[in-house]
């Protein structure tokens, strides 16, 4: 998508940008090493690239293993400081991906919040004597020495094919990726063939202690409201307000047209904060809807929307996971990573 009308600000950020990454390149600005692993999980672009489902992936997986901890920034969240997610969070307090997390996984690994990265990572290790850390969207925040980048890259928009801001939707130049350990491609479709893969990566070009792999969206077999709901076939009975605030609804809208063609579509930006203005809309367009009817949104967006006393009881959600194309030996990696 071109933003022409960032185009002043765009030249200023690119030029402090790559001065800051030469910085870092040349060690003249330091990057703060921990001795406990850190695995970020980054991108170069803007909008979605399936960054939260990878964090999720992995604070699961290496939970089974290891005394896990996960630091975001709390985007989204009206106070600052560092704080850690618990039962008495919210999406004001820690920001929606915190309480997504959370209201997901509970107390299975730490779910802890710090705009100021350095500081926040040393608190959530030292705090809750974490044995691995993983990093919410920081790639670019290089204060921070994580022993492990992951790089995310959508299938339908990868970083090879994009443009700097404003041409484009990258925050930063391609070349960028050089500083990742591997390189995921998201969102692909479900039948990828090998020869589209080669592709990719012979675009990506790794050098040989680089890896890529390929994911894509799974999605769960129910969707889920105060209680667990109805299994996803029987979609085709509703008509659907489907509400998003998320940066790209797209693989969204193309799997629920496989179950229902009656959807009507409340786009937002996103993270937003919907406000009483934003609910009676949602409402009006509702009670629109045929006899038999709900409201869908995504996860992310459900721990935001239910708040609202309207909304509590007809809003249901849809959780997604990735899917790991050599998931066993993604996993081999990681665990390989941190055991060293």
């Amino acid at each position: 998508m071109k933003r022409w009308y960032l185009y002043p600000f765009s030249l200023g950020y690119h030029m402090v940008t790559g001065i800051r990454n030469t910085m870092y390149d040349l060690g003249i600005f330091k990057s703060t090493k921990f001795k406990t692993p850190i695995i970020n999980v980054g991108n170069l672009s803007v909008g979605g690239s399936g960054k939260s489902p990878m964090v999720m992936y992995l604070a699961q997986y290496l939970s089974k293993h290891y005394r896990t901890g996960v630091l975001s920034r709390g985007y989204g969240r009206l106070t600052k400081g560092y704080d850690v997610t618990n039962y008495e969070s919210n999406y004001k307090t820690v920001g929606d991906e915190a309480m997504q997390l959370f209201e997901r996984f509970k107390n299975r690994f730490v779910i802890a919040v710090s705009e100021e990265r350095v500081p926040g990572a040393k608190k959530v290790i030292e705090d809750m004597d974490l044995d691995v850390l993983v990093l919410d969207d920081a790639f670019q925040h290089r204060a921070i020495k994580a022993g492990f980048n992951i790089l995310m890259t959508d299938f339908n928009d990868p970083f090879f094919k994009d443009h700097l801001l404003p041409a484009g939707d990258l925050r930063e130049s391609r070349t960028g990726y050089k500083r990742a350990d591997i390189i995921m491609v998201s969102k692909c479709p479900d039948e990828l063939t090998e020869e589209t893969k080669q592709y990719y990566i012979s675009r990506i070009r790794p050098d040989r202690t680089q890896k890529v792999f390929f994911s894509s969206i799974g999605y769960d077999e129910n969707v889920y409201g105060k209680e667990k709901m109805l299994p996803d076939n029987n979609l085709n009975y509703y008509d659907i307000l489907l509400i998003t605030g998320i940066a790209n609804p797209k693989p969204l809208l193309a799997h629920l047209a496989k179950f229902s063609q009656r959807v009507k579509h409340l786009k937002f930006r996103d993270h937003h904060n919907f406000t009483e203005d934003d609910i009676k809309k949602i409402i009006a367009d509702y009670k629109k809807l045929g006899e038999y009817k709900l409201i869908l949104t995504t996860e992310k967006d459900y721990v935001r929307l239910k708040s609202f006393d309207y909304l509590r009881d007809i809003v249901y959600y849809w959780p997604i996971n990735v899917v790991i194309d050599k998931k066993e030996e993604f996993n081999q990696i990681i665990l390989d990573y941190v055991r060293k």
